[in-house]
């Protein structure tokens, strides 16, 4: 009996052992990304490889989201790490619309780039501001979507809505609202992304086109609203025929991130991400300038222990 006792004792102390000795990160993780056509699905896919390639035992499966689906995803365990904007994570935090409650399982992992929302029109159209787009026809994505959601706040805040519109689509994907405008369907189409986007420069390619500036009343509203947005501008030359800068609204894309995750993994996901710069900004070039000081700056939700480690350890907290 004394004899099973310790081989009983001998191998639980084993299986503690070999536990301990275990990768800590071993685990699956899902990572929600964006709408076709966006930087954020390739992007997703670097971040993958690099993650997979620098922490044993970790797994990530990526699938398609948007800003405000990613931060409800992360919220209720559909994910553990999705890409958002700063001011649709602030407004989860706070439980503001479209929230339907405080987002208090999401926080911050690290800012990544700037997040240009641009309203881009056919010349035909004749918009030249924001107010000119009442009567219009205009594409944007579906619900759930960061900058559907802006354009919402923009018309109300010019004394309109969809119901105003000559016609409203909702579109997933970047392409088939390029698609839309090139075939002539629609006269406006929204999106938040980067600077130059790839789907604008294919539609600026076809058809003559140009962006649509943010007036300082309706980004006073904007900022009234949600300190989480700012003024951005899209220099001369960005797209074709651009001929000026265009101000326009906007805000930082980051990685948000289960609050329960465990601290080493997510310590270890930012510290690779740190390290491999270049590799993202293959993916996105306004990534190229980014520190681990703009990694770490305050994105108005609260920060991962894990992130707060690294970070405090290279010196940018």
């Amino acid at each position: 009996m004394k004899q099973s006792a310790k081989l009983a004792l001998s191998a639980a102390a084993l299986g503690a052992a070999l536990l301990a000795a275990a990768p800590v990160s071993a685990q699956q993780v899902t990572l929600m990304t964006g709408p076709q056509g966006g930087v954020w699905v390739p992007l997703g896919g670097a971040l993958k490889g690099m993650w997979e390639k620098a922490i044993p035992g970790l797994q990530i499966t990526s699938q398609p989201g948007a800003g405000i689906a990613n931060v409800i995803g992360v919220q209720t365990g559909k994910a553990q790490v999705g890409f958002s904007n700063s001011s649709s994570a602030v407004d989860g935090a706070k439980g503001n619309a479209p929230f339907k409650q405080k987002t208090d399982k999401v926080c911050q992992m690290t800012n990544i780039y700037p997040q240009y929302f641009q309203v881009v029109a056919t010349k035909a159209s004749n918009v030249n501001s924001y107010a000119d787009i009442k009567g219009k026809r205009v594409v944007v994505q579906p619900k759930g979507n960061t900058a559907e959601a802006i354009t919402a706040s923009v018309l109300k805040l010019n004394g309109f809505d969809y119901s105003k519109l000559a016609r409203i689509n909702f579109q997933a994907g970047y392409n088939d609202a390029v698609s839309m405008m090139k075939d002539g369907h629609v006269d406006v189409f929204t999106l938040g992304t980067t600077a130059p986007a790839s789907a604008v420069m294919d539609l600026a390619n076809s058809r003559d086109i140009q962006l649509v500036p943010v007036d300082d009343k309706t980004l006073e509203g904007m900022r009234k609203q949600n300190g989480g947005y700012s003024k951005l501008i899209i220099k001369a030359g960005t797209y074709p025929k651009q001929d000026k800068d265009v101000p326009v609204i906007g805000y930082q894309t980051h990685l948000v991130v289960a609050c329960d995750m465990p601290e080493k993994v997510v310590y270890e996901m930012v510290k690779t991400m740190a390290n491999n710069i270049p590799a993202m900004a293959a993916v996105n070039k306004a990534i190229g300038s980014l520190t681990p000081k703009m990694m770490a700056a305050d994105a108005g939700i609260p920060m991962h222990p894990g992130a707060i480690k690294y970070f405090k350890e290279v010196g940018a907290l």
